[in-house]
């Protein structure tokens, strides 16, 4: 029997046209394997709601977009028997990147075509679903300007963002609780990593996997202005964790306090938190469909 697949479009997602999806859906799509319809997003939370709507209706729901809409996506889908697909549109694309899925639409598709399927873990912060990376911190700080900014999304921006907050942008002290042991660190940026990188093939946690059943708790410590370049150069290179300023702590249940109210964001997507933050490893919560050349 057909697989019977929807496709779910971001049309804002990457400041990046998809008017020639479908076109290329129905060009490179296996009629023979599937059958397939077509929704588009309106607004926030609108692809978690056609999502959910497909679960039992359809076996494969396919995130046509970033980070945050394949969160909103595979929230829906999580725990169930539906399958994610993903035909990356975002400015990171850190899941799609990490799973080796093609960033070019002709050959994500042909992936849909394979049809590899694995099931991957998830992370919960505070109850809130994540798949890739979760944090506070730097980073959290940067996506929270970028939301309430005129920036647009891409790699650039982003670099470019950086480098204007980067100067005035203070450490913050944590108390880290990792599956019972308690940790006193203060941190530039803390990440918890289910893959291992934030998207653009920047690797904060070279060795994380999705299939171990644990979270990689990433403290980047303070550092000397000077030392940012390096610091890029290590991420891109799958060398973060030999930094003396990277300290990489696996676990499956943590629990972070820290002394004020902030940003965090749950795969690139920012929003605020409190002082108390809870975060879990869920395993086997996901089935998603990689590239021919993952290995985990």
């Amino acid at each position: 029997m057909k697989r019977k697949a929807l496709f779910i479009i971001n049309p804002v997602s990457g400041g990046k046209k998809k008017d020639g999806v479908p076109e290329l859906v129905g060009k490179y799509l296996d009629p023979a394997i599937f059958e397939y319809d077509i929704e588009y997003t309106t607004g926030i939370f609108h692809a978690h709601d056609l999502a959910r709507a497909a679960v039992g209706e359809y076996e494969v729901v396919v995130a046509v977009g970033g980070d945050g809409t394949v969160n909103e996506i595979a929230s829906a889908i999580a725990e169930t028997d539906t399958i994610l697909g993903i035909i990356p549109f975002g400015s990171g694309n850190g899941l799609s990147r990490f799973l080796n899925i093609p960033m070019g639409t002709e050959g994500a598709l042909k992936t849909m075509n394979a049809g590899r399927i694995i099931t991957i873990d998830a992370g919960k912060m505070n109850g809130q679903w994540f798949f890739n990376m979760a944090g506070m911190g730097f980073d959290a700080h940067i996506s929270h300007v970028f939301a309430h900014g005129s920036e647009k999304r891409g790699f650039i921006s982003y670099f470019k963002s950086s480098l204007k907050e980067i100067a005035n942008y203070k450490a913050k002290d944590y108390q880290i609780e990792i599956d019972g042991i308690t940790y006193a660190r203060e941190a530039f940026m803390l990440s918890t990593a289910n893959s291992s990188q934030y998207g653009n093939n920047a690797h904060v946690s070279p060795h994380a996997s999705v299939q171990d059943g644990l979270l990689d708790v990433c403290i980047i410590k303070p550092f000397p202005l000077w030392r940012f370049p390096e610091m890029g150069l290590r991420m891109f290179t799958k060398t973060a964790d030999s930094s003396k300023f990277v300290e990489i702590i696996k676990g499956k249940h943590i629990h972070i306090t820290r002394a004020q109210s902030g940003p965090i964001h749950l795969d690139g997507e920012p929003q605020d938190a409190g002082t108390d933050i809870k975060i879990d490893i869920v395993p086997n919560a996901l089935k998603v469909i990689v590239g021919g050349g993952y290995k985990n």
